[in-house]
């Protein structure tokens, strides 16, 4: 398999378009502003969707410390190989619909960010929604998520899951993107 992020993402992305969501890996414009939106003094677990090459995973590494707790999910078995190699202090897992289950082996009770590369708009309505519980599952409360999508399409959805800080658009990325900051609804009981 060629090593260059570039040609791995296009390759990926040929076999599996719908679940890639892209022909090219997220630019850095895209990255850095993910990650600038995540409050890094509050975090000690943080889980990464749709890590592909490591585009976004780059950004987090260095703003974490030794003792924080970064779970990665990519699905794509050569990619996630990859980030294995590049990030030996990170868990890596293939599936983000098992999130709660593979916290619990991790001995994690909640997460205070997830960052999510995932299409969700060009997933099936069932697994677009056990994505997004198994989200709201796993975030303390008040725990941020921060996700890219091409469009605005997710924004009506995301709003009835999660309280909507601020939209972002980021015309440096191909296609262009828009980055929601959110963080999770408060549980009334």
């Amino acid at each position: 398999m060629a090593s260059n992020p570039y040609v791995v993402f296009l390759q990926r992305f040929i076999k599996h378009p719908k679940r890639v969501g892209s022909v090219l890996p997220s630019s850095r414009f895209l990255a850095s502003k993910m990650v600038q939106s995540v409050p890094w003094d509050d975090i000690t677990t943080i889980a990464e969707f749709g890590s592909g090459t490591g585009a976004i995973t780059r950004f987090i590494k260095p703003q974490i410390n030794r003792s924080t707790k970064v779970l990665l999910f990519e699905m794509d078995e050569k990619m996630r190989d990859n980030l294995k190699t590049n990030y030996p202090n990170f868990s890596c897992f293939p599936n983000a619909c098992h999130l709660t289950k593979t916290m619990n082996q991790k001995g994690i009770n909640s997460l205070d960010c997830i960052i999510s590369g995932l299409p969700f708009f060009n997933f099936e309505s069932e697994l677009r929604e056990t994505l997004l519980n198994q989200i709201t599952e796993a975030l303390k409360p008040g725990g941020k998520f921060i996700a890219f999508q091409y469009s605005l399409q997710m924004k009506k959805y995301l709003s009835e899951k999660f309280i909507i800080d601020k939209i972002d658009f980021v015309p440096l990325n191909f296609p262009p993107a828009f980055v929601y900051t959110c963080h999770k609804k408060e549980e009334f009981k």
